[in-house]
């Protein structure tokens, strides 16, 4: 019995970098570079912040995420579009709030790279990057 909940709980956290990987990997002209990751003083919460550099013409999955972000655009623009709302550009040092679980695809709409600084406040131990059809 011990080593079937053993293998559940591996078979749970492979799954898990394995959906995280899948994310990453269908975003072609996307670099993710991970900064940061910390707990909170809040029980079962983790600050986690990335770097995403896009090419020209970059778009990201539509995704979302366990807990809430904070964008800030530090080159180039990304165009944002958060599900039920009108899509928004952000030009370099301009900052925006995406809600917990709100879907959204972000696009680089420059003619150059573009890159934000993600800032997450989310659920500990849950995939940081969930695609949505």
């Amino acid at each position: 019995m011990k080593n079937t909940r053993i293998m559940a709980a591996a078979l749970l956290i492979v799954g898990s970098g394995l959906t995280l990987a899948a994310a990453q990997a269908q975003q072609p002209g996307l670099r993710r570079t991970d900064l940061l990751q910390h707990d909170l003083s809040v029980p079962a919460r983790e600050v986690d912040q990335v770097r995403v550099d896009f090419d020209p013409g970059a778009v990201s999955i539509k995704h979302s995420h366990p807990g809430e972000e904070v964008a800030y655009v530090l080159e180039g623009s990304l165009e944002y579009q958060l599900e039920g709302r009108s899509p928004v550009t952000l030009h370099a040092g301009e900052t925006l709030f995406i809600p917990a679980g709100v879907a959204h695809v972000a696009k680089n709409v420059g003619s150059g790279s573009a890159s934000e600084l993600a800032t997450y406040i989310v659920e500990k131990g849950v995939p940081l990057v969930v695609p949505v059809e």
